[in-house]
């Protein structure tokens, strides 16, 4: 291939299936890097859409769909949705021959298409992001979240990003989208989320069922999102918003956002309710995040330079910036983030619990003024956990923390005397 491929941190997890499962099925955003990625771990395939002959193909799949399966192993069967006959051949195909690593499917996330079988056992579904800031090279990845975890760094000597502000408010408002690392202009980059955040109402909405819905409507939506990212706003007010220059009701609000969810444009996070204080003190909600924090941006209409005159609001994109990075980082760790928040206002941005029972406290902070405040935040609900543990009224002890986290956007990152790291994002990696 004549561009450079990025290593994806989705790579090795895409291996690891390969030997576990006769085909791999590839979901994520479009212009995430899905059939680049599926390219780089094939040895032949199939692209029924770069094909001129993409009707004669699609009639083949409906008749004789092994034909096309033809091929050194493993085998990319991109835009499978354009034929979706292909799906319940390859499923016989790995049942008939018993072998793993076969196939690899990716195509358009717009596309909803009925099989007569999930695949399950067979086909495996893995979950693509765009970019981390270490895949897209601008984290120096002088701190790995496995180490952390496994006791293995310890920042003793401190660590230093190489990001500015500047180069941090760049970073989200362009996105993670591969695509970008190959066009020269800086500028021109930002045109791709705008892109894209167009797409999704004027052209990916439609795709998906045969509802007909309005593209002024989707846009509102996903305008009331980003007005409201990286909170706990609920459906009531997400919909008082949108009801300001658009008449909708809550059953249509919930399938717009079904849709998004759908195309994989929203990833809220849910409420992590450890038993530490009533199940009516703790606020178990959506919090509200894109994939990426460039449709944020995209939907608000605001550029770098007016984030950076504007912190405030750039400190919720940034959240969002570390919850893509930490979704990302968390696949290969076998985690998942939720978040923590109760009605006295003790919260925790994210926290990252892997297989084994382990997990992470993390607050996000863009500026260093924040820190002590996360600290607190975290030793708190420490505290409250050790309290808790202590009432013979526990039966089931709970596990502390094994790790608590700031993510912040300054240059230098330590470990406080509390046992709290302190941690840039710029120096982050999985």
């Amino acid at each position: 291939m004549s561009l450079k491929y990025y290593p994806r941190i989705v790579d090795d997890i895409l291996k690891l299936k390969l030997e576990v499962f006769g085909a791999i099925h590839i979901v994520g955003p479009k212009w995430c890097g899905k059939t680049t990625t599926a390219e780089h771990n094939v040895k032949s395939s199939l692209k029924l859409q770069t094909f001129t002959n993409k009707e004669a193909l699609v009639q083949t799949a409906k008749i004789t769909p092994q034909v096309l399966l033809e091929g050194p192993k493993p085998r990319l069967i991109d835009e499978w949705q354009d034929a979706p006959e292909l799906w319940d051949a390859i499923r016989v195909y790995c049942d008939e021959t018993n072998k793993k690593g076969l196939f690899i499917l990716t195509g358009s996330t717009s596309k909803k298409v009925t099989t007569s079988h999930t695949g399950t056992g067979r086909i495996s579904k893995l979950k693509m992001f765009p970019m981390s800031l270490y895949e897209s090279k601008e984290s120096n990845g002088l701190v790995s979240l496995k180490d952390l975890f496994d006791g293995n760094c310890f920042l003793d000597k401190g660590v230093v990003s190489n990001l500015s502000m500047d180069d941090l408010i760049f970073a989200a408002c362009r996105g993670g989208w591969p695509g970008c690392l190959f066009i020269k202009n800086k500028m021109s980059q930002l045109e791709v989320a705008k892109d894209y955040f167009k797409q999704i109402y004027e052209v990916d909405m439609f795709s998906i069922d045969n509802v007909k819905r309005n593209p002024n409507t989707m846009r509102t939506v996903l305008q009331s999102y980003a007005r409201n990212i990286s909170t706990l706003a609920n459906k009531k007010n997400l919909l008082k918003d949108i009801m300001s220059t658009n008449n909708i009701t809550l059953p249509t609000l919930d399938d717009y956002i079904d849709i998004l969810e759908r195309l994989y444009i929203v990833e809220d996070l849910y409420g992590w309710c450890p038993n530490i204080r009533s199940a009516s003190a703790i606020r178990s909600g959506r919090k509200r995040e894109f994939v990426d924090p460039s449709l944020a941006v995209a939907a608000l209409g605001v550029s770098p330079s007016l984030l950076r005159k504007d912190l405030k609001t750039f400190g919720f994109i940034f959240e969002n910036l570390v919850i893509r990075d930490l979704k990302i980082y968390s696949t290969k760790l076998n985690g998942y983030l939720s978040y923590y928040h109760d009605k006295y206002d003790l919260e925790c941005d994210a926290v990252l619990h892997l297989d084994d029972g382990r997990y992470a406290l993390i607050e996000a902070k863009l500026g260093a003024d924040g820190v002590d405040l996360g600290a607190k935040n975290l030793n708190k609900i420490e505290e409250l956990i050790i309290k808790k543990n202590q009432d013979n009224k526990t039966k089931i002890k709970l596990r502390l923390p094994d790790l608590k986290i700031i993510i912040t956007g300054e240059k230098y990152g330590y470990k406080r005397d509390d046992g709290i790291y302190v941690i840039p994002i710029g120096c982050l990696k999985d």
